[in-house]
């Protein structure tokens, strides 16, 4: 942002005589604001989020892409993976080992990462503050972010955090109470050192500057509500899934927040079923009342008296003895009759039956929005199923083709997810090791997530059962070559196979002529190419005429050995 010292303090309009600037003072003030509060209905979206969580589907889905995202890795027994950037020694691989074994431990990781990871998918941020003693993390709502000041000198990196209901206090540990609407930072530690508490802001930005005309004024740099605490960055851990192309940035957006249309429809559509059923699943009954030729009026009156005799039950007050009646409703149980007077010739008043719904156990509507739900979230339609008809389903391996690309696209939905969290746990754990003084350096290595959970190993195990069954058969063709087989049917290649050879003939101890290897052989100077070359060089010693034979008995030495071979040599050599 160098061209912002190009830029001078606005003067106030001349036509306005107003203390308050009006806005020919606000056209100057700079269009890049420096207090972020992302999405104006932020804090209504985490409650949003809460009630989207409570749906099964939902809640499923999100376990399991906080479950895929945090596997565990056997070899450190840490969430955590070490990529070396550098050739490193072996101490210092054991020393990284046992560091990131002890920051998982500190932090408790091995529990909190599904928690973490999943807050951080359900809200689209994370927030802790670290402790400068002990540096653990400490959970901060997300609600309690107020808003984010950003230096945009410096490229808009978030400067201060301001959140709500905090008591910075940390390190003495002690009941001092803490005067609301204090800045904390300064460049001090927390709690202790000459700077524990920065000064206050309550009077900066009275001047005209190009950050705002009014320091005070709701929605500026320097506004703070009731017991709100502007903490320095560089306590302040924020996990966000945001890339800063958004104009969510510094907060992320929730994974949900692409599915909450959906979300709204089918939970229209369950509270619509639920209704149509409870309201019209029971059979009704249909009462013909027998009015004769009354008329209109009487013949109302004749049917709503009827229907009181039957809907209501007249019983004796328990108060009042038996000269009082009272009537109370009745629901007309199954286990009632019901008795109207017909005449001779057969008319009367009957009873028949209405039945109820008949399309109650359709629910394809709902699948629909179901499976839509999950699409939005990227999860593989065989993860969920949406009836008890699709348990049982048997779920083809990656041959097809349908079922691994599914997955795929779920991996690589996972990989990047991580890829925006990682980044933070990488700096923080650096900054850990530097705090306990390891003297390693941070450009050689760096902190990843595990890779999510893969069905590609069970696709291989698959595909490899497959080949071996074909190559079963193949080879014992008479024809057909064992090397061809194993290059064509199993997929070997020419290393695969040599070294197959190898061990092939160690376990059955066959012995082999030992190669020498290209490589050794450029170890020493020598390709292997130019041997008979770089020997063509030097000259065959001649041996002297009273000099004995290679391989030969040197004189004052033993005879040969038996089978005319001499030790360590060949046979048919060396003969007196």
């Amino acid at each position: 942002m160098a061209w912002k010292k190009y830029f001078k303090d606005a003067n106030l309009s001349p036509i306005s005589g107003e203390k308050v600037p009006n806005f020919a003072k606000r056209n100057y003030s700079s269009y890049l604001p420096d207090v972020y509060t992302g999405h104006p209905n932020r804090i209504q979206r985490y409650f949003q989020y809460d009630q989207m969580d409570s749906d099964s589907e939902i809640n499923a889905a999100l376990d399991i892409l906080a479950e895929f995202s945090t596997q565990q890795n056997t070899e450190n027994e840490t969430p955590f993976d070490i990529v070396f950037n550098d050739e490193t020694t072996e101490h210092e691989v054991k020393l990284l080992k046992k560091a990131l074994q002890q920051w998982t431990k500190s932090n408790k990781f091995n529990k909190r990462i599904f928690r973490i990871f999943r807050n951080a998918l359900k809200y689209g941020d994370c927030f802790f503050v670290r402790d400068p003693e002990t540096q653990k993390w400490l959970y901060i709502d997300n609600a309690k972010v107020d808003r984010i000041v950003v230096n945009e000198s410096e490229g808009k990196k978030p400067e201060q955090y301001v959140i709500r209901d905090i008591n910075p206090n940390l390190q003495r540990l002690s009941a001092t109470q803490i005067t609301p609407n204090q800045t904390y930072g300064g460049g001090g530690t927390t709690g202790g050192g000459t700077a524990a508490y920065g000064q206050s802001y309550a009077n900066a930005g009275a001047t005209n500057n190009m950050s705002g005309f009014a320091g005070g004024n709701a929605g500026g740099r320097f506004y703070k509500t009731m017991n709100a605490y502007n903490i320095n960055a560089e306590h302040v851990i924020h996990m966000s899934m945001s890339d800063g192309l958004d104009n969510l940035f510094p907060f992320g957006q929730s994974v949900l927040e692409q599915v909450f249309k959906v979300y709204k429809q089918k939970e229209l559509l369950e509270d619509a079923i639920i209704i149509y059923r409870v309201q019209r699943a029971p059979e009704r009954r249909v009462f013909y009342i027998d009015v004769g030729n009354m008329p209109t009026h009487l013949a109302m009156q004749f049917v709503e008296r009827v229907k009181n005799e039957i809907n209501q039950r007249r019983i004796p007050s328990a108060s009042g003895g038996a000269n009082f009646i009272d009537a109370t409703y009745n629901p007309m149980s199954i286990n009632e009759d019901y008795f109207f007077p017909q005449t001779a010739e057969g008319r009367g008043s009957k009873v028949d039956t209405l039945p109820g719904g008949t399309n109650l156990g359709e629910i394809d509507d709902l699948r629909f929005f179901t499976n839509k739900l999950f699409r939005g979230l990227r999860i593989p339609s065989s993860y969920l199923p949406t009836g008890a008809e699709d348990g049982g389903q048997q779920y083809n391996d990656g041959r097809v083709g349908t079922a691994y690309i599914q997955e795929l696209r779920f991996n690589k939905y996972c990989a990047r997810l991580q890829s925006m969290l990682a980044e933070t746990f990488d700096s923080e754990f650096k900054l850990w090791i530097k705090s306990k003084g390891y003297n390693i350096d941070n450009s050689m290595f760096g902190l990843k997530l595990n890779p999510p959970q893969n069905f590609a190993q069970y696709r291989q195990t698959e595909m490899d059962q497959s080949r071996v069954n074909t190559f079963s058969q193949v080879a014992e063709l008479p024809y057909m070559s064992k090397r061809f087989a194993l290059k064509r049917y199993l997929g070997l290649s020419e290393e695969e196979m040599a070294r197959n050879a190898e061990l092939w003939a160690e376990e059955n101890n066959v012995p082999q002529k030992k190669q020498t290897k290209s490589n050794e052989l450029r170890g020493g100077g020598v390709t292997q190419s130019g041997i008979s070359t770089d020997l063509d060089q030097f000259e065959e010693p001649t041996a002297e005429p009273d000099s004995p034979e290679p391989g030969g008995v040197q004189p004052g030495q033993p005879g040969s050995t038996p089978g005319g071979q001499t030790p360590g040599g060949t046979g048919g050599g060396g003969q007196v």
